[in-house]
C-alpha cells in the first residue's frame, strides 16, 4: 500500500510540475526570429572619368564648324577661281608682250594707280559724287515705277490707254535723249539725276507690270472666293507672287543706273567716276582709267548683292526648289 501510494504521489508531483512550466512558457514572450539581412550589393565599376566625356562632347561641335569652314572655303574657291584666272591672265600678257602694255597695263600698276587716287582722295571724291547721282536717280525710278507697274498690270482701261506710249518711250535708248535733258534742265545735277530716273523706270516698269499679269489665277480667284478686298488681295497674293519678278527689273535698273551715270558724266561733268575715266584718257594716264573702271565694277557687283539680300528677305515664304 504505501508503495502505490508513493507512486501516485511521484505522478501527482509531475503533473503540478508540467503545469507550472506551462504557466511560466504563457507567461514569458515569444521572441520573434531576428531578420535574416541580406549582403550589400557590390560596388559599382568605376565609371570613366567625366572630363574625358566633356572634352568629347566639345571636340564634336568643334569638328561640325571645322567642317562647315572647309565647305565654305571649298565654296569661295570655286566661285573666285574664274576671277583668279582672269587676274593672273590680265598680269602675265602685258608682261609676255602678249598686248602692248600702254594700253593694257599690268594689272599690279592699276592696283598701284588705284592705291595712289585712293590715298590722295581723288577717288573717294569721284565715287561721292557719282554715288550721290546715281542712287537718288534709282531710287527715285523704284518709287515712281512700282506702283505704275501694279496699277498698269491690274487694271486692264490703265493698260490699254498707256500701253502705246510706254511702247514708244521704252524702245527709246536713254543716251539718245541725253542732249534732250542737257538742253530742257541745263548740265548740272538735275539733268544727270533725270537721265538715270529715265533709264532705270523701263526695267522696273516692264518687269512690275509683267509680275502682276502672271500671277497664278487659282490664289485670285480662290482670294476673290474669300471676299477679301482689293488691298488685302493685293497684300496677300499679287504682292508676294510678284516679288521675285519686280526685284528683277530692280536689280536690272540698279546696273543700268551706274552705266548711264558714267556716260553722262563723261559729257558734261567737273566729278564723278565717268569724269575720272575720261579725264584720264585724255591725259593719257592709262593706269587710272582702269582704276575708275574697276571701281565702277566693284560698286556695280556690291550693289547688286544687297539687293539680292534685300529680295531674299522679303521672299522667306518660298520653298526652295
Amino acid at each position: 500500500m504505501s508503495t502505490g501510494t508513493d507512486t501516485k504521489s511521484i505522478v501527482i508531483e509531475a503533473d503540478a510540475d508540467r503545469a507550472e512550466r506551462g504557466r511560466t512558457e504563457e507567461l514569458t514572450p515569444v521572441r520573434e526570429p531576428a531578420p535574416v539581412r541580406e549582403p550589400a550589393p557590390a560596388a559599382p565599376a568605376p565609371a570613366a572619368p567625366a572630363p574625358a566625356r566633356s572634352a568629347r562632347a566639345r571636340s564634336v561641335p568643334a569638328r561640325s564648324a571645322l567642317r562647315a569652314a572647309a565647305r565654305w572655303l571649298r565654296s569661295a574657291a570655286l566661285r573666285s577661281a574664274a576671277l583668279v584666272a582672269l587676274l593672273a591672265l590680265w598680269e602675265a600678257a602685258p608682261r609676255l608682250a602678249l598686248v602692248d602694255p600702254t594700253f593694257l597695263p599690268p594689272v599690279s600698276e592699276v592696283a598701284a594707280a588705284w592705291w595712289d587716287l585712293a590715298g590722295n582722295g581723288q577717288l573717294a571724291e569721284h565715287t561721292r559724287a557719282s554715288l550721290v547721282r546715281s542712287f537718288g536717280g534709282f531710287g527715285i525710278a523704284v518709287v515712281l515705277a512700282v506702283p505704275l507697274g501694279l496699277l498698269i498690270g491690274w487694271y486692264r482701261p490703265v493698260a490699254v490707254l498707256l500701253g502705246p506710249l510706254l511702247e514708244v518711250f521704252r524702245n527709246t535708248a536713254a543716251l539718245a535723249l541725253l542732249p534732250v535733258f542737257v538742253l530742257l534742265l541745263g548740265i548740272g545735277e538735275t539733268s544727270k539725276v533725270s537721265i538715270v530716273v529715265y533709264a532705270c523706270v523701263w526695267p522696273i516698269l516692264l518687269n512690275t507690270i509683267s509680275a502682276v499679269g502672271n500671277a497664278d489665277p487659282t490664289l485670285v480667284r480662290l482670294a476673290r472666293s474669300m471676299d477679301l478686298s482689293t488691298p488685302r488681295l493685293f497684300q496677300k497674293v499679287i504682292l508676294p507672287a510678284s516679288v521675285p519678278a519686280i526685284f528683277t527689273g530692280i536689280r536690272l535698273a540698279g546696273a543700268v543706273s551706274i552705266l548711264v551715270l558714267v556716260a553722262a558724266e563723261m559729257i558734261g561733268a567737273k566729278a564723278g567716276l565717268g569724269y575720272l575715266i575720261n579725264a584720264s584718257q585724255f591725259n593719257f594716264a592709262i593706269p587710272e582709267m582702269y582704276a575708275g573702271i574697276v571701281t565702277i565694277s566693284a560698286i556695280g557687283v556690291a550693289f547688286n548683292q544687297l539687293l539680292v539680300g534685300i529680295e531674299r528677305r522679303l521672299s522667306l515664304w518660298r520653298v526652295p526648289a
